[in-house]
């Protein structure tokens, strides 16, 4: 590129990085002058004081605590374990697949071939985080109720009663599943 004795770029230049046109500050880009002005935003036309929040957002109702219980809980645990098995279900699908159709040619029954193992190990993958992410929820729930604490020992009794119940060679049967 050309400079000239000052040592700027000559705007008829080009550069791929940095600007070879006039250069403008931010302030008159945005066209708001920083000088003599009240906080307030020129995009929103709102006073910014006025969006901090310093109490809680939300009602609760007397005598409420302010945490989730176990049950409200249960319902993340389970959804978010359906999501992770699902994931993982897949990723595992997919290095199946292509270990399976590592010799055959790149073609679309490869393609739908990888996309099944993808699916079915997905789905099967959640269905078991899901089931067991259930039944820990509920041993947790029921557990918690029939103490009436809420501590560790809720949590280490229902993580056991899971694995006790999910793998008795009975399983299957105890749900009503063949």
């Amino acid at each position: 590129m050309d400079k000239d004795s000052s040592g700027s770029r000559n705007p008829a230049g080009f550069g791929l990085f940095g600007s070879a046109g006039p250069q403008y500050s931010k302030a008159e880009l945005a066209g708001v002058p920083l000088t003599g002005m009240s906080p307030i935003s020129p995009y929103l036309n709102v006073d910014p004081r006025y969006l901090i929040q310093d109490t809680d957002e939300f009602i609760l109702p007397t005598g409420a605590n302010k945490t989730r219980g176990r049950f409200e809980l249960a319902f993340f645990t389970i959804g978010g374990c359906c999501i992770t098995g699902a994931l993982c279900g897949a990723v595992n699908g997919l290095r199946m697949g292509l270990s399976e159709t590592r010799n055959m040619a790149w073609s679309k029954p490869q393609n739908v071939q990888i996309l099944n193992m993808v699916t079915r190990q997905g789905a099967t993958w959640a269905n078991t985080l899901g089931s067991v992410a259930l039944l820990y929820s509920a041993f947790g729930v029921i557990i918690e109720k029939a103490r009436g604490a809420e501590d560790d020992l809720n949590t280490i009794a229902a993580g056991t009663m899971t694995g006790v119940l999910y793998k008795s060679p009975g399983y299957p049967s105890l749900l009503g599943c063949t």
